[in-house]
């Protein structure tokens, strides 16, 4: 599957990774709709790209009416929908107990919803759409990659919520794939380690070194068009189906 015959939803598609997403597509010539809450950075991002590549639907990934209608728009405005990259999530720390007290569940709550039913709900219309799809030449109609972390394996002190929800993430992704095999979808995941997202801007300088330094190779933070270049390399290999590939320099993280 080329980028170029591509025409994608893009979760979180207005910042980070999904932005690096949506400007690879774009740039190969394929066709990709934003899925996000931040209407000012998507429409910034229409302008510089163009709309008749680029176009932007306000959604909250966790409400399930909003996801079937947009979808259906995008199906309306580009004739089809054949990937899938879910982007969107929120990484709100927090101890499970902190200074004697238990963390509000509805913190734990939100970043499950976000990260892991968010990514579920959009798959699981999206995967409706899909099916209706011609198969090209391998037998595909479509593609789905989710974003899963590092933290899925080695969740730090204050991830609990953040591991479990991307670990939710890994754990669908063959299931998943097996069940969409017989339509010729393939579902992926990959698992970034550190990258360089806006999440990181607000880090002092030399809090983001000694973060770089901690990757063994590259000693540096994971660029935004990397994740994008993974995603572009998943849609053109077939035989890519059903893992995760994690996205890291190596790094193995620590416990805090």
């Amino acid at each position: 599957m080329k980028l170029a015959e591509i025409r994608a939803v893009v979760t979180g598609g207005a910042s980070g990774l999904g932005e690096a997403t949506v400007r690879r597509i774009v740039k190969a010539g394929g066709q990709a709709a934003i899925f996000d809450l931040n209407r000012q950075r998507a429409e910034a991002l229409i302008e510089e790209l163009g709309e008749e590549r680029v176009v932007y639907f306000e959604t909250d990934v966790t409400n399930a009416g909003q996801v079937e209608t947009n979808l259906a728009r995008v199906v309306e405005r580009f004739g089809s929908v054949t990937a899938v990259v879910n982007c969107a999530g929120i990484g709100t720390p927090g101890k499970v107990v902190s200074k004697g007290e238990p963390m509000p569940l509805e913190q734990f709550e939100k970043v499950i919803s976000v990260n892991l039913i968010g990514s579920f709900n959009v798959i699981r219309v999206a995967a409706a759409t899909m099916q209706k799809n011609e198969p090209n030449a391998e037998g595909e109609r479509g593609l789905i990659v989710s974003t899963a972390s590092v933290a899925a394996y080695e969740g730090q002190i204050g991830q609990a919520a953040y591991s479990a929800s991307k670990g939710g993430i890994v754990s669908m992704t063959l299931p998943i794939a097996r069940e969409f095999a017989r339509d010729g979808i393939r579902v992926m995941a990959i698992a970034p380690g550190l990258m360089q997202t806006p999440m990181f801007d607000g880090l002092p300088e030399a809090a983001v070194q000694s973060l770089s330094a901690s990757v063994p190779f590259p000693a540096r933070l994971g660029r935004p068009d990397e994740f994008a270049q993974l995603v572009e390399s998943i849609a053109e290999n077939p035989m890519l189906n059903g893992e995760v590939i994690r996205l890291d320099g190596a790094i193995r993280m620590q416990p805090k």
